[in-house]
């Protein structure tokens, strides 16, 4: 077992890219010129395995985690409490597989840039990758990414222990589309496995609530008044944090959580063709409101605000509720981590008029390069870690949370979770409603951050109306392009 850091430097004079500048950086934010260009040689759109079949058929006889016994394989990842839980436990597979491990970690910003780089080469270098699941959206259609199907349905190259099914439905279809204009997830190849995720929901100060002698709110009007009489600027407390920055990363968690639930989406399909709908009476109706919340009750520099921002000021006192990612919040209630730690509960936020619980969701999964030259070997290693005997120890070793599995989560995760009030009810009660609430489309990054930026405008004052039906015609423009 190896770990290399790596502090990799793109071509840019020198400055280091975030996720959203090393899009624009590659042309996918910027018309998608470097990607287009890509496209026609790499039968995009197929959703399946490409005419010459998988390596996965070439594999047989039974299971055996010996098959690829002497190989090595590289691993690239970005530093997260998933992928520290799982570096002590690597050389277990190792001796479970007789396969070396070496393993690349990179900055998160830097992450995604030496990826883009690497795969848009058609190089090989790294086998398997951690992956977000919108970056499958982008990474697909090139043909970068390994169909994972042949490989789950061989009992050749699987365990007849893994038990895909396991792992919760709405991760399963987060990471399998047909790159198909207009075609839901869930359906087409299998391009990653869920490895770890979050669902997004409010994390409170119980303790300031308790001698309050109040709870948290149920439906939305009722949030926005709680989080304003909870706000005292005098006191620099302030009622919810959440984020605001001009990115896409701002949409996918509270906002588009609340968004669904409010009952609102982001794309309509016509025929061959998607229609924005951020214009609809409903989602105008909910910006207008969203956006009041963050004057009236969010940080003081809402626009500038990033997950870390809004965990902070949980952690330290300053805001009194976060709608966030609740494996983003979790860390703020263990002993030691932060001046509240152990003040802190969980609630699954309002419900919808209807009382729709949908909860949008984030997950880092794990995926295997179409140019790896060690594919069984890739395959052996995602699927030990993300089965279930893995994942439980990965629970025991440190801070996972939450796992993708339904048994490792009422198993190993229930035994260590410790006190955290509300968490096991709010994860329990959204659940079953927790998927990917974004239409798939290969614009997503361009097309969301133009919405984070419209979410900006209309705070600095712009007419709601008149903005998102300017983002809306530009959006259904840049989509179908």
């Amino acid at each position: 077992m190896t770990v290399r850091s790596s502090s990799f430097q793109p071509q840019n004079g020198g400055r280091r890219l975030g996720r959203r500048d090393l899009l624009k950086y590659l042309g996918v934010a910027g018309g998608g010129a470097a990607l287009a260009s890509l496209l026609p040689a790499c039968g995009v759109g197929g959703g399946t395995t490409s005419d010459e079949g998988s390596a996965a058929d070439e594999v047989s006889g039974g299971f055996d985690w010996k098959k690829a016994e002497g190989e090595s394989i590289k691993i690239l990842q970005t530093p997260h409490p998933y992928q520290q839980s799982f570096q002590p436990l690597l050389k277990d597979f190792t001796e479970l597989t007789g396969i070396e491990v070496e393993t690349e970690l990179v900055p998160e910003a830097d992450y995604f840039t030496k990826l883009n780089t690497e795969l848009a080469g058609g190089s090989g270098e790294h086998d398997v990758f951690m992956i977000g699941a919108y970056f499958i959206w982008t990474y697909g259609p090139p043909g970068w990414l390994e169909d994972l199907d042949p490989w789950l349905e061989n009992s050749s190259a699987t365990s007849d222990e893994y038990d895909f099914e396991d792992i919760y439905e709405g991760l399963r279809m987060a990471t399998r589309w047909d790159f198909q204009q207009g075609s839901p997830l869930g359906t087409g190849g299998q391009w990653a496995i869920p490895w770890g995720f979050e669902t997004n929901v409010v994390a409170y100060n119980k303790a300031e609530f308790d001698r309050r002698g109040i709870k948290p709110a149920e439906t939305f009007d009722d949030f926005i008044q709680l989080a304003i009489d909870l706000t005292d600027r005098s006191e620099s407390r302030y009622g919810v944090a959440f984020r605001g920055s001009r990115s896409w990363a701002t949409i996918h968690p509270g906002f588009m959580t609340q968004y669904s639930r409010e009952g609102a989406v982001d794309y309509e399909v016509d025929g061959d063709e998607l229609v924005a709908a951020m214009n609809s009476e409903k989602a105008v109706d909910f910006t207008r409101k969203w956006v009041e919340l963050a004057r009236e009750a969010g940080p003081t520099s809402w626009t500038t605000y990033e997950y870390p921002d809004a965990t902070r000021d949980l952690g330290n006192g300053t805001a009194m509720m976060v709608f966030d990612a609740d494996s983003a919040t979790y860390p703020q209630n263990r002993p030691g981590e932060s001046q509240e730690a152990g003040n802190l509960a969980w609630h699954p936020g309002p419900a919808g008029p209807d009382g729709s619980y949908a909860t949008n969701l984030w997950t880092w999964s794990l995926a295997m390069n179409s140019a790896s030259q060690k594919k069984l070997a890739a395959w052996l290693f995602i699927q030990w870690a993300t089965g279930k005997e893995a994942m439980s120890d990965a629970v025991r070793e440190s801070a996972f949370a939450d796992p993708t599995r339904a048994s490792v989560f009422d198993g190993a995760f229930k035994e260590t979770l410790g006190d955290f009030p509300g968490y096991l009810e709010t994860f329990e009660k959204v659940i079953d409603s927790t998927e990917i609430q974004f239409t798939p489309q290969t614009k997503f990054f361009e097309t969301t951050e133009n919405w984070a930026v419209a979410l900006q405008d209309i705070y600095s004052g712009e007419d709601a109306r008149s903005r998102l039906d300017a983002l809306a015609e530009s959006n259904t423009d840049e989509v179908n392009a």
